[in-house]
């Protein structure tokens, strides 16, 4: 089975039903049918939590909508080794080469992302989202 990490726009695409929804949904359904393991970073929750609560101001709906993502996806925890590698990456972007490391340090066979360029020196394999579906067979 694929791990994959989601990277937060992905996340927000479904949660805000952005232009991409459709394709995160399929993301969303292929890690709740267990065809493939989804992952996402510690961080990405605390961000994620962030931009729920200066979008929608309701610490309930907030709270429920967490709960929900950490009950879907795997969490990576963040460690400082991480951290310190993440200075040391290739990638330009700390936050996104935080999420390289860590993806990194439990064998992610992904990363899938919109922002393909943000990712393009990475050591996981970066991927949109149709073309991960795309690679799936799924379209």
């Amino acid at each position: 089975m694929k791990k994959v990490t989601i990277d937060l726009n992905i996340i927000l695409d479904f949660l805000n039903k952005r232009g991409n929804h459709a394709q995160a949904a399929k993301i969303f359904s292929l890690c709740t049918n267990g065809v493939i393991e989804g992952y996402i970073c510690a961080h990405e929750v605390t961000t994620l939590a962030y931009f729920l609560m200066k979008n929608h101001n309701d610490t309930t709906k907030v709270k429920y909508v967490l709960g929900e993502l950490l009950d879907l996806f795997h969490t990576i925890p963040i460690t400082e080794n991480i951290l310190r590698g993440a200075l040391n990456s290739k990638i330009k972007d700390y936050e996104d080469a935080v999420i390289e490391i860590s993806s990194l340090k439990i064998g992610i066979d992904y990363i899938i992302t919109r922002n393909l360029d943000d990712f393009k020196h990475s050591n996981v394999k970066p991927l949109s989202p149709s073309e991960f579906l795309t690679l799936q067979n799924i379209q």
